[in-house]
């Protein structure tokens, strides 16, 4: 059953995302506030160079106090379909551009407090075609061979979940299982 929305409003508007709170009456009654955070769609990519490598990338993020290394990925722009933003965040953070961009799938990444929706594509048939990176972002490719490109994950050392759910939906069309 779904909650009846009493009031809904915005106490916070940030640069990459608002909070909400809103008051909701519950199936049995009872009232309760609930937290959301508003964020934009984004979409995340996961590159197959010519060569047979996956193109990661490793950038600082502050949140988190370390260098992570992960997919390529960022923020659709106000009414943006998502495969333009793919297009465009490939090109900004690989420097290259996808002749062949495959829907692998889309989820929520916390659906108990955010309304952020992922859109996950597998990027193949690269050529260079480099757009200027955003001002904030410093960021190093880091191609890793199919065969290998699943290690990090299998051995922790990959932490970011975008990531490790877009290599989940990517298996099938790479299998990696046949290269380790």
């Amino acid at each position: 059953m779904k909650p009846e929305l009493i009031q809904s409003h915005t106490i916070y508007h940030g640069k990459v995302f608002d909070i909400r709170l809103d008051q909701v009456r519950l199936p049995n009654g009872r009232s309760m506030q609930i937290d959301i955070v508003e964020h934009p769609p984004a979409v995340v990519l996961v590159p197959v160079d010519a060569a047979g490598n996956i193109l990661f990338i490793r950038q600082y993020r502050h949140a988190v106090g370390e260098e992570i290394l992960e997919l390529p990925a960022g923020v659709t722009e106000a009414n943006e379909p998502a495969e333009i933003s793919a297009r465009r965040e490939l090109r900004e953070e690989t420097g290259m551009q996808a002749e062949q961009l495959r829907l692998l799938g889309e989820f929520f990444i916390a659906p108990g407090y955010s309304t952020e929706s992922l859109v996950i594509y597998l990027a193949t048939d690269l050529s260079s075609a480099p757009l200027p990176a955003d001002e904030d972002e410093f960021i190093q490719v880091v191609p890793i061979p199919i065969a290998q490109a699943y290690d990090p994950a299998y051995q922790s050392e990959l932490r970011d979940a975008k990531t490790l759910a877009a290599l989940l939906l990517a298996a099938p069309y790479l299998k990696p299982h046949q290269f380790s």
